[in-house]
């Protein structure tokens, strides 16, 4: 087996405890080479980690990109700078791993579907909810028709913002609390709910969002957002994400899917068990909770040396990046707003 070589561009929360437990069960895909980070102490202090010492450290991207032995780049980085990176790597000719979403504004997402055919070079967006054993799990339950037609959803985040800004947390980042993009929370974290609910159910036709704006701090422009969906496909979702209050009570509200003869419902990613309801029937479906990072980094490794195509293009990525500019939209004018102008990706029921 070939081991494709990749260099790390940010080496900060989302490469310590998301990417590099996920490479390292891949070390015989993999082999990484170089380590950029724009803090040079850090770079070198993950060089040393994996053995590369310090000459494969670097605080300047472009240095590792002219690397003739690297293949790929993992591109982990403030949501400000996504495309801007991806960029430079897609005209350095590297495969491209891209941390979501693809980038901070809808005309830079734009330019990055472009990147693939313009320059010649895959590039994966690195969706893990997308990857993720139980969204695939909810998807499969739904498209075999085990609560009959699927006619609703009820999905909910409590993601409080405020509760998690701690020391050594992803919300205790200055470019997360201070964000240089719209939409703070919401196209950080609330960007995986959306992305999941589309790939169980498809292409969204349109939105209608409710929120009252957060004028105290700059990590959200609304304290909560409500949000209601019409797919493609006929199903209707409420979707709400909020973010400066935490559920307490159990179960909580999760995701519930309705269906003309039953109901599926999940607690939470990191429960490890699909309840499936049916009159006078109850069944449990087990899955491993946290896999999506592995599954996202074997499926590209898997594709850049053709063995499968890419499961998330930069073309499914624009389209939740579309979804959460959409409820923006909404949420500006007080209106429903349409967003996918025709179904893409609709699944048969």
């Amino acid at each position: 087996m070939r081991r494709v070589r990749v260099g790390i561009i940010g080496a900060g929360m989302a490469w310590e405890r998301l990417h590099w437990p996920a490479f390292q069960e891949l070390q015989s895909e993999y082999e990484i080479v170089a380590v950029c980070d724009i803090t040079r102490d850090k770079a070198m202090k993950w060089a040393n980690r994996l053995g590369l010492g310090e000459e494969n450290a670097y605080s300047d991207h472009r240095q590792l990109l002219e690397r003739t032995d690297v293949e790929v780049v993992d591109i982990m980085v403030p949501i400000d700078l996504n495309f801007e990176l991806a960029q430079a790597a897609a005209q350095a000719g590297k495969a491209i791993i891209l941390e979501k979403p693809l980038a901070p504004n809808m005309e830079q997402a734009k330019a990055c579907l472009e990147l693939p055919g313009k320059y010649n070079v895959p590039v994966i967006v690195a969706e893990n909810f997308r990857y993720s054993e139980e969204y695939n799990a909810l998807r499969n339950l739904v498209r075999q028709k085990k609560i009959g037609e699927p006619v609703y959803v009820i999905a909910h985040n409590a993601s409080c913002f405020p509760c998690s800004m701690v020391k050594d947390t992803f919300a205790a980042t200055e470019w997360r609390q201070h964000p240089g993009y719209p939409g703070g929370d919401l196209l950080d974290a609330g960007v995986h709910d959306l992305a999941g609910l589309r790939h169980i159910f498809g292409a969204v036709r349109s939105v209608h969002a409710l929120g009252e704006r957060l004028n105290y701090a700059d990590y959200s422009p609304y304290k909560s957002f409500h949000i209601n969906m019409l797919f493609h496909s006929g199903v209707v979702a409420q979707y709400t994400f909020n973010t400066i209050a935490k559920e307490i009570q159990r179960p909580l509200i999760g995701t519930r899917i309705f269906g003309t003869q039953g109901e599926i419902y999940l607690e939470e990613r990191s429960c490890g068990i699909i309840n499936l309801f049916l009159p006078g029937v109850h069944e449990e479906a087990p899955y491993r909770p946290g896999r999506g990072y592995y599954n996202e980094l074997k499926n590209f490794y898997l594709a850049i040396t053709g063995q499968e195509p890419i499961a998330v293009t930069p073309e499914m990525e624009y389209g939740d990046v579309r979804t959460v500019f959409a409820v923006l939209e909404s949420l500006e004018k007080g209106t429903v707003v349409e967003v996918d102008p025709v179904a893409d990706y609709a699944p048969t029921y």
